[in-house]
Formats: structure tokens, C-alpha cells, sequence
């Protein structure tokens, strides 16, 4: 009887940091947290900075407004967590919170996957109908096209937790992170975890591997029609309007292919290396987009400029 009592009463979970490296985990928490905390500001200045200025007022911006709100709330999930492990060694979080915690990392994640796909529409628009672009993209259609990406990711993840909470588990669960995942949550479970496995698997597919596919497509559209322009001063242009938006991709998805290819078959790798995968997956995306959109983009860039002079 006690040992039922201990599979079903509400279990707790414990968080990992870098094992056996907990002495330096004030060391390690400087750089990662520098990081989280330059994210979180370059995303509020991006926010700022569009919401501000009324000729930003465009689809281009909006879809980034959008982008630098999904890495908020990336960060912002992620974080508490990861400084209670770092600064106070405290590992412990209750199942309710580490299935909040996973809800928003995953619906953030998946939100993301459908902002990039819908900037590439906005680029592809753009290059191949620039007469018609603001006839294309109207407020009403970013508005919609938002709205959609947001309840798909909230739809598609709410069941997850529902499996997740139907499972048993033992009164106490190692983790392998300083933050609550799926795939972490589901390895705890001591019953049958198939049907968890299986919806984890087809969310994948039919979020962020759809958003990929169409991703690719948009861009093989985009450089059939770029290529298909007279002069190299024109094709240099249209594509540089692009290349901000290729960094984003490249940042969101190489680390994602790279947490996937390890779980799949790194068996051997050691933890530290997921540990690495893992926050490189949640961290880079918030940290280098806003830098990338800063530099890279120049009404963005000149704006910026313009607030620190006045200041």
C-alpha cells in the first residue's frame, strides 16, 4: 500500500543544473543570466521602439512585434527556474508548475515556428507582388494570421499536458534540466506513455515540421523570383531584405535539430551535452534576434540611434 500511495500521490520533480559542477554555478549563472536578462531587454526595446513610431506601422514590423513577443515569453518562462537552480540550489518544483512551465515553453516555441513562417510570407509577398503587398497584407490579415499562430500552439499543446497529468509517477522525479519539457516529464513516468509519446511526436510534425517544409518552399519561391530579376544590384537588394529573417530561422532551428538528433542518438553522449543543447535551444533564439533585427535592419538600427542621442 505505501508503495501505491507513492506512485499516486501528487509527485514532485527536481531540476538539474550542471552536474558536477554545482560549485560553479554562481560562475556559470553570470554569463547565462547576462544573457537571459540582454534578451529580455532587446526584445522590450524592439516592442518599444515598433509600438512608438507610427511609420513602423507596417506588416514587416508587426510580424517582428510578434517575434520579439514570443521571445519574451520564451525568456520569461524559462528563467525563474533556472535561477532558483543556479543561485539558490533550489531543484524542487511541483508537478502543477513544471506543467505550466512546459505548457508555455512549448506554446512559445511552437508560436515562434508560426511568426518565422509567417515573416517568410510577408518577404515572399513582398518580393514577388510589391504592387499588391499592402492590398495583401492588411491589418485584418496580420491580426488574423497572429491570432491563428497563437491558438494553434495553444490548442496543440494543451492536450500534451492533459496526458502528461494522467500518468503515474514516483513521489520524487530527476529531470534532466533547470526547466520542464515534454519529453523529460514523459521519461519520468513509471506507466504506460505511449499515447504521450505519440501526440508529442505528431505536434512536432504538424507544427514545427510543417512550418519548416513551407519555410523551405517559401524561399525556393524566393529565389526563383529573385534570380529572375535583370540586375545584380536588384537581386543584392531583394535579398537583403531577407537575410535578417535567415538568421532568425538559423537560430531557432539548428538548435532544435541539434536537441532532437541527441535524444535520438547521442544515448552516449554525456549529460552535460544535452544540458549545453538544451539551453543553447531556449537561450540563443530571445538573445540574438533582437540584436540581429537591430543591425541588420535599418529603420530599426536609426530609431534606436535616435532614442540614445535624445537621451
Amino acid at each position: 500500500m505505501p508503495a501505491n500511495h507513492s506512485v499516486f500521490s501528487p509527485p514532485a520533480f527536481l531540476l538539474t543544473g550542471f552536474p558536477g559542477l554545482e560549485h560553479f554555478h554562481i560562475w556559470i549563472s553570470i554569463p547565462i543570466c547576462s544573457m537571459y536578462f540582454v534578451a529580455i531587454a532587446g526584445n522590450c526595446t524592439i516592442l518599444f521602439i515598433i509600438k512608438t513610431d507610427q511609420t513602423l506601422h507596417e506588416p514587416m514590423y508587426y510580424f517582428l512585434f510578434m517575434l520579439a513577443l514570443s521571445d519574451l515569453g520564451l525568456s520569461s518562462a524559462t528563467l525563474p527556474t533556472v535561477l532558483s537552480v543556479l543561485w539558490f540550489n533550489h531543484r524542487v518544483i511541483h508537478f502543477d508548475a513544471c506543467l505550466t512551465q512546459m505548457y508555455l515553453i512549448h506554446t512559445f516555441s511552437i508560436v515562434e515556428s508560426g511568426i518565422l513562417l509567417s515573416m517568410a510570407f510577408d518577404r515572399l509577398v513582398a518580393i514577388r507582388n510589391p504592387l499588391r503587398y499592402t492590398m495583401i497584407l492588411t491589418n485584418d490579415a496580420i491580426v488574423k494570421i497572429g491570432l491563428g499562430v497563437a491558438l494553434r500552439a495553444a490548442f496543440l499543446v494543451f492536450p500534451a499536458s492533459l496526458l502528461l497529468k494522467r500518468l503515474q509517477y514516483r513521489k520524487e522525479n530527476l529531470l534532466s534540466y533547470s526547466f520542464c519539457v515534454h519529453q523529460d516529464i514523459m521519461k519520468a513516468a513509471c506507466s504506460d506513455r505511449r499515447i504521450s509519446s505519440i501526440y508529442g511526436l505528431l505536434v512536432m510534425l504538424s507544427s514545427t515540421g510543417v512550418d519548416s517544409l513551407l519555410l523551405v518552399l517559401s524561399y525556393i519561391m524566393i529565389l526563383r523570383t529573385v534570380l529572375g530579376v535583370a540586375t545584380k544590384e536588384e537581386r543584392f537588394k531583394a535579398l537583403n531584405t531577407c537575410i535578417s529573417h535567415i538568421c532568425a530561422v538559423l537560430t531557432f532551428y539548428i538548435p532544435m535539430l541539434g536537441l532532437t538528433m541527441i535524444h535520438r542518438y547521442g544515448k552516449n553522449a554525456p549529460p552535460i551535452a544535452y544540458i549545453l543543447i538544451a539551453n543553447v535551444y531556449l537561450l540563443v533564439p530571445p538573445l540574438v534576434n533582437p540584436i540581429v533585427y537591430s543591425v541588420k535592419t535599418k529603420q530599426i538600427r536609426a530609431r534606436i540611434i535616435g532614442k540614445f542621442r535624445r537621451e
